[in-house]
């Protein structure tokens, strides 16, 4: 027989956690994870902590700051080494890393692609802007020109993220149906508009997004370091 508990025994209450940014930032990206960035409000997120959301805008001063914070978290999971000996497998190492992060946040990816285009390069928030000077580090020491490591970048980053848009629309309409053309809704598009693309069915619900990754990479980076600029040659026209 368990013993009888003494009614004047009251638990002491349990003491909320103190906010801190890292905290507030971490709940609100728990948030876009479930239900997309227009969820990502003060209001929203102060109920999901518990707390009024005016004691919110002392982490963040706004919407537009709670987004960039979001994404500065998501792009602080990705390591990047810059004084790697080997430039072309850090670059495919980041590539499959990046990739990875997308799909463990996909609503995040419109912030990482499209955001940054409404501000300029220097008014950006820090940690979205360390990927960047890493990475030309990385390409720099590695023997290209200044100029071309910035253009490596924009042709690097330029193709990562068309891919992960590209492998974020791979939708398939009924994973166990083993027609191609039913399993992707293909059957729905006219015969005669679209031949070619219902003839690709096959190869459309076989999509392996890391293969596909990975060979986009190979094309980019033989291409690169065919024009790799040694030391004290002329940069690249």
């Amino acid at each position: 027989m368990s013993p009888q508990k003494d009614p004047t025994d009251k638990a002491l209450p349990r003491k909320r956690e103190r906010l801190t940014r890292e905290l507030v930032l971490s709940a609100a990206l728990r948030l876009v994870d479930a239900e997309g960035l227009d969820a990502l409000t003060m209001r929203r997120l102060g109920q999901e902590l518990g707390r009024d959301p005016m004691g919110l805008y002392r982490y963040a001063a706004n919407r537009a700051e709670l987004l960039d914070g979001v994404s500065e978290l998501v792009l602080d999971e990705l390591a990047i080494t810059p004084d790697a000996p080997d430039w072309q497998a850090q670059l495919r190492r980041i590539a499959h890393d990046l990739r990875l992060l997308a799909l463990r946040h996909p609503n995040v990816v419109p912030l990482l692609v499209t955001r940054p285009l409404s501000t300029p390069l220097g008014l950006r928030p820090l940690g979205t802007l360390r990927p960047l000077e890493q990475i030309l580090s990385l390409l720099i020491d590695a023997g290209f020109a200044p100029a071309d490591a910035l253009h490596v970048y924009r042709a690097y980053y330029g193709y990562l993220y068309g891919h992960i848009l590209n492998e974020l629309q791979e939708l398939i309409v009924d994973p166990d149906e083993n027609e191609a053309l039913l399993r992707l809704g293909l059957h729905r598009l006219p015969p005669k508009e679209f031949p070619r693309l219902r003839a690709l069915a096959p190869v459309l619900a076989t999509y392996d997004g890391a293969a596909e990754l990975d060979q986009g990479i190979s094309i980019l980076l033989s291409g690169l370091s065919a024009h790799l600029s040694p030391p004290g040659s002329q940069p690249l026209g």
